[in-house]
């Protein structure tokens, strides 16, 4: 599905070519695949190291917890016809207050996670960015597009690999 922009940019490359053909056939277009070049980039592969270092010691927080619900309901199940009517009443409740705690530490890892995914997708973002405008005044290029363009891939205009090869060097 094409969206506004490339409609835009199309627009003005139609109008370029009625308007002149010679300047046209001077303009220098590229093309990348934004998805390919963010999940290959050297930059996402540190991200994603980092993202698991920071939320490795609060999964493990929620993997302890769950192995203690696991222990606790094994263990009223064992004793259930032992216990007095109070000690199962007050063995459920702790129960029920670990599986909630369970509940809202996993929401708030996964919120946190997402949040910190986010700024490190932006960061990524920026960088390609950067590399691109380096492309750009580097190679001469006048117009470089990515996914959802209309020039398709594997097209002499795709400069995804050079874009990928600048990312190693940012």
């Amino acid at each position: 599905m094409l969206n506004t922009k490339t409609l835009i940019i199309a627009t003005i490359m139609l109008g370029m070519a009625s308007a002149s053909g010679s300047a046209l056939a001077q303009t220098k277009i590229g093309y990348f695949n934004l998805v390919k070049v963010i999940e290959s980039a050297p930059q996402a592969e540190v991200a994603l190291k980092q993202l698991e270092a920071e939320f490795a010691p609060r999964e493990q927080e929620g993997r302890t917890l769950t192995e203690s619900i696991r222990t606790a309901t094994e263990e009223r199940e064992k004793n259930a016809l032992v216990w007095s009517a109070a000690e199962l009443r007050d063995k459920d409740n702790a129960l029920r207050d670990m599986q909630r705690d369970l509940t809202r530490l996993s929401e708030e890892i996964r919120e946190d996670y997402n949040i910190r995914r986010n700024e490190e997708l932006g960061a990524i973002q920026q960088a390609v960015y950067q590399a691109v405008v380096e492309i750009a005044a580097e190679q001469g290029y006048d117009l470089i597009l990515h996914e959802g363009a209309i020039v398709p891939p594997g097209s002499k205009a795709d400069i995804t690999t050079v874009v990928l090869s600048k990312m190693g060097e940012l």
